[in-house]
């Protein structure tokens, strides 16, 4: 089991604010921290990693990594932090970018194979893509068999197959090495794919855990199914006002009152949510 019970005081989207959090983790799960920017998602990562200093208690097991007047160094930790960024060697190939971690070519090879990386072993990152750039970070994040995997939005910068492509790569790695993963996500469908756990942050406070489904699934009384999203524009046409609203990466059109028309404004958060269920899928 991970116990956590730390506060730091940080700046956040809304000014300063204290970081506090509780949490206990179940050793071998996968937990995704969501929530808006700026709520401490990432420095919570780097507090586990000891990157960042905080009041309170980390406990790893039987190991205490923070408790009062004691930090454990992060290279003592044994973590595995993958960042957006990709932080690979440049002068290095793929295969040394591993091996520089740790000095074990046979897990190197191993990581390298069921990443289907190996027959690019010998490239040097910049003749990489992205995608084949965030496996090598992924594969380099396994080599010391971390404890704890931290990821700090790994896929954002990636396109959606890409992205699809890369979260069957991080399921079967947290599987094959049993790893508790921690992973800051903003994508639903990534969410729901990897996550056992979802822990949602809000001006440095938890505000709601639970399952995928629990948290992701937005119904209420008789509604089927609804969406959040960014109210764009409200056009007029003829005697009815229609709502352009930005659900992830697409874009709808909704009929609204014209009560509602006159009371919403395009920036605003609305929901979007249905009684009726007759969906139609093609």
């Amino acid at each position: 089991m991970i116990h956590i019970d730390i506060t730091k005081s940080l700046f956040g989207s809304g000014g300063m604010m204290e970081l506090s959090v509780s949490l206990a983790i179940e050793e071998g799960s996968f937990v995704v921290l969501t929530g808006v920017s700026g709520s401490g998602k990432t420095t919570l990562l780097r507090i586990l990693a000891g990157l960042e200093s905080a009041e309170g208690v980390i406990r790893v097991g039987n190991e205490r990594w923070l408790e009062t007047g004691m930090a454990v160094a992060p290279q003592q930790r044994r973590i595995g932090f993958v960042f957006q960024e990709y932080a690979l060697f440049s002068n290095m190939s793929v295969e040394e970018n591993l091996l520089f971690v740790a000095n074990d070519t046979e897990l190197a090879t191993y990581l390298l194979e069921i990443t289907e990386l190996h027959m690019l072993k010998d490239r040097r990152p910049h003749s990489l893509s992205g995608g084949q750039q965030q496996r090598v970070a992924l594969c380099r994040a396994m080599m010391h068999r971390p404890k704890l995997l931290l990821m700090d939005e790994p896929l954002s910068a990636l396109d959606a197959s890409m992205r699809h492509t890369l979260q069957q790569e991080i399921a079967l790695l947290h599987r094959e090495f049993q790893t508790t993963t921690i992973m800051v996500s903003h994508d639903p469908s990534e969410i729901y794919r990897l996550a056992s756990r979802v822990v949602v942050l809000e001006a440095g406070h938890i505000v709601r855990e639970g399952s995928p489904k629990e948290v992701l699934l937005q119904t209420s009384g008789s509604q089927k199914f609804a969406f959040e999203g960014e109210l764009l524009e409200i056009l007029r046409a003829d005697v009815i006002f229609i709502a352009v609203v930005a659900i992830g990466q697409q874009l709808v059109e909704v009929v609204i009152s014209e009560y509602e028309a006159q009371h919403l404004k395009a920036g605003d958060r609305i929901r979007v949510s249905t009684k009726a269920f007759a969906p139609m899928i093609g």
